[in-house]
This record gives structure tokens, sequence and C-alpha cells, in this order.
């Protein structure tokens, strides 16, 4: 029996926020409803076509869950969604600014004919403020969100390369969603959660922000190196390829010098001998270090470094990643199905013990209208009417 067993999500759901919640949710045995437009569904299922024809987002975000075609502008579609919320214990959705509401989803009125409900809406920037309104994409939040200035090298600023705003207000509303069933499991009722991507994201650019504010500058854009930790980069070797390693403390510095580069004398050389002399004395520290590594190969750097236990890493392609000893060693692979056959999925991050989370299919679009509308108690013709005045 997996923890949310019994727990039932309804969800308004399209690109990446909402839809990362609530897989989070059925990987841990919720019922997950996604409603999706009639046709062609959530339109994150045509981003790409790279995975045996589907897109790479909607396999990686859409596992496990239950596909409910429903034009929720049409009349007829009102009294779907309220039949579905009386059986659900979460509604989460991502729609934009408004369209809920529209939809006679008004968050005070659910919470009065549904109170037991735990309602989650995601948002670009949240309610109020001059930006309620505006438009709200992942690079548009990294923008806004001060993360683009940090990133990047001296010259050029860059994205993140994943869609980090979205994963962080999706991780946030799942944890809040778990700690409102929590709750209510003491109170006895539900509550409503507004997450947004700027605030979630803004959260996680606590370190620069602090920085800047209280120091007076930004953090400069080192590229792949640290910028306020030093040596912590992408470092060559004799056979031209980089490795990257990680100094956190003055004990790893002196083992450093010693061990790894074999010239102690660097550990008490006053221009290193603290993380914010080395900072500003990069230069001359990485001419340092490049001099040692010049004459090892990469393995051999690595070999030193793990014999001082130095912490360090190889900079891998995506293929490399994919095919990572680690993932094959860990069994962390699963096999799960598609419309598209069967596909490889990556297990969730929490290995919780004695229990195997689900890894259900990937639906198609509208794949369980029938299984569902039955289930809220239509009839066969009316599920034929549905489908002939395009309500589902």
């Amino acid at each position: 029996m997996l923890p949310l067993d019994g727990v039932t999500v309804v969800s308004l759901e399209q690109a990446v926020s909402a839809p990362f919640a609530t897989r989070q949710l059925a990987d841990l045995g919720a019922a997950v409803i996604k409603i999706e437009r009639p046709g062609d569904g959530d339109f994150a299922r045509h981003y790409d076509e790279t995975v045996n024809g589907m897109s790479s987002h909607f396999v990686w975000l859409n596992r496990s869950k239950k596909s409910l075609t429903l034009d929720i502008k049409h009349p007829l579609a009102s009294d779907v969604l309220h039949r579905l919320l009386t059986r659900a214990d979460v509604l989460v959705q991502n729609l934009a600014p408004g369209a809920a509401a529209r939809a006679g989803l008004d968050a005070d009125d659910i919470a009065q004919r549904h109170p037991r409900l735990i309602q989650c809406n995601i948002s670009g920037y949240g309610k109020g403020g001059p930006y309620e309104h505006k438009k709200a994409y992942d690079l548009l939040v990294q923008c806004e969100a001060g993360l683009v200035s940090t990133t990047g090298t001296g010259a050029d600023m860059a994205k993140v390369g994943v869609s980090i705003a979205d994963i962080a207000a999706g991780m946030y509303a799942y944890s809040g969603i778990l700690t409102a069933l929590y709750q209510r499991e003491k109170t006895g009722r539900g509550t409503v959660l507004d997450v947004s991507l700027f605030d979630a994201l803004g959260e996680w650019m606590g370190y620069p922000a602090y920085y800047t504010a209280y120091g007076g500058t930004a953090p400069p854009r080192t590229g792949l190196s640290h910028a306020t930790i030093a040596p912590y980069g992408p470092y060559p070797t004799g056979d031209r390829r980089l490795v990257m390693l990680g100094i956190q403390n003055e004990r790893e510095w002196q083992a450093f010098c010693r061990e790894v580069i074999r010239q102690p004398e660097l550990a008490t050389d006053a221009r290193f001998q603290n993380n914010s002399q080395r900072v500003v004395n990069r230069e001359e520290m990485d001419g340092f270090i490049a001099a040692a590594f010049n004459g090892l190969s990469a393995t051999e750097v690595v070999a030193r470094l793990d014999a001082a236990k130095i912490a360090n890493a190889q900079i891998n392609t995506m293929q490399e990643f994919w095919d990572h000893a680690q993932l094959q060693a860990r069994d962390r692979w699963r096999t799960i199905d598609s419309p598209v056959g069967p596909l490889q999925a990556l297990l969730p991050p929490v290995v919780m013990h004695g229990a195997e989370v689900r890894m259900d299919p990937v639906p198609a679009p509208g794949e369980h209208n029938h299984e569902i509308l039955r289930t809220l108690g239509y009839r066969d013709d009316d599920i034929g009417q549905f489908e002939e005045q395009a309500v589902i």
C-alpha cells in the first residue's frame, strides 16, 4: 500500500509546474485525473516528438495519470467538474490568471461547496501586485527573479538549462499539498494554497540576493566556476580533459596542496590562506593548479583527488548521464508503457523503504473519458452526447 492510496487529485494542468507536482503525488499512489483540452490535450504534448513521437516534457511529467478531456468553457462541463470535486481530495490548477474563476471554479465558492477539498493554485507572479496578470513562462521568470543575471560568463548571461522556475513551483505545490493533507487529518477541513513561479524561484535565489543586498555587489558570473568559493570549478588536465573539483574548507585546501598538486607551501601562502583570499587571487591560484595538472591525465588527477577525499566530478553529457554506472548499479530505471510503446523512466528521488512507487503508463488524450465519467454516474448515452457536443 502506497502512502497516498485513496487520495484523489483533480488537476486542470498544462505545461510543467502543475504536472510536475501531480506526478509526484501519483508516484506515491494518488489517483490523479488530468483534465485536458478536447482533441490535442495539454499543449506540452506537442513541444517536440523526440520520444518515439511523443514530447520529452510530457513523458517526463505525466506517467501514472488518467486523462479526461473536458472543455471547461462548455456549459455542460460545470456539472462534470463538481461531480469530480465531490469525490476529490485535491484540486490543482495552473491555468492563466482568472481562467479557473471564469470556468466556475472560484476558490471561495469551491471552499463552501467542498469544505474538505484542498485547492492548490499555481500562477506566475501570485495574487495582487502589478504583475498579477502578466504572462509568465519559465525563462521569463528566470529573468525577473535575477537568475539569468547570475548565470553564464562575465561577457554573456545564460539561462538554466531546465525549467527551473516551473520545477521550483511544482515542488512547493507538492510539499504544500502533502502538508495540507496532514493538516486535514487533524482539522477535517481543506484549505487553499497559492504558489507562484516567481516566489518559488525567488526563495531559491536567497544566496545571491543576500550577497548583493548586504555586500553591495552581485556575485560575478564565472561560468563553470563558483563565484564565491575557490578553487571550485573545472580544471584542464594533460590529456585535454576537464576535471571538476570543489574545496569547501581550509582542511581540504591543505590536503589539496599537499596530496593533489604536491605543493604544500601554497597552503600557508598569504595569497591563498583562506577562501576570501583565494577568490581575490583566483587567477594566480588557478595558474599553480593548471601547471600541476598539465603533467597528469584526468584519471590520475581524479585518483589523487579521491585519495585526498576532495570532491570531484566528471562533466557528463546527457547521454553519459543516461548511461551512468551509478544509476545502473542501483537499479534506478523502470520500464513504463505509453501510447508509443515501452519507455524507460527514472524512479523518483525519495526511496521509501518497503514501498515500490507507482510507475504506470503515460496516458493518451482522453484515454480514460468513459471510465471516469461512468464512475461519476453518467450513462453511455450521456457520454455520447458529450462527445457529440464536443464537451469531451
